[in-house]
């Protein structure tokens, strides 16, 4: 079993402490990095913005800007943890398929290493949940 108390499927007090910490970080750093700027610069972004899955513009910003600004605070407070986190990793893999053409070595790949520790990092949260140290938990007691 090992050492530190187990509450469950949620796990050891340090695995939970992990999650927290994972949420933290990677939710921080989409809200930061990509979230912010979704809805301070909407009306100039949708003019350019990438539309991979022929939906449009402005329905492709719209959802990123649920997955880098609404879901990246959700997944911080841990609240709706396996969805949002889903919702980011759907979005981020969408961008580095049909964007970034899955670059990862190369000319142009600068974005290819933070985009697979995005997709590590919210995988993660889909299966595990935000665990003992989240909102979700807290509902469920």
């Amino acid at each position: 079993m090992g050492s530190g108390s187990r509450s469950g499927a949620a796990g050891s007090r340090s695995t939970d402490a992990g999650l927290l910490f994972l949420r933290v970080v990677a939710g921080t750093s989409l809200l930061l990095k990509h979230g912010l700027e979704k809805p301070e610069h909407f009306s100039a972004m949708a003019q350019h913005f990438p539309n991979p899955l022929h939906i449009g513009p402005v329905p492709s910003l719209l959802f990123a800007l649920i997955s880098d600004f609404i879901c990246s605070m959700l997944i911080v407070v841990g609240l709706g943890t396996r969805w949002a986190s889903a919702v980011a990793f759907f979005n981020i893999f969408v961008a580095w398929a049909f964007v970034h053409h899955f670059l990862f070595f190369g000319r142009g790949a600068d974005h290819g290493e933070l985009i697979v520790l995005y997709l590590a990092a919210f995988g993660c949260l889909m299966l595990t949940g935000g665990g003992r140290f989240s909102m979700d938990a807290m509902r469920q007691r």
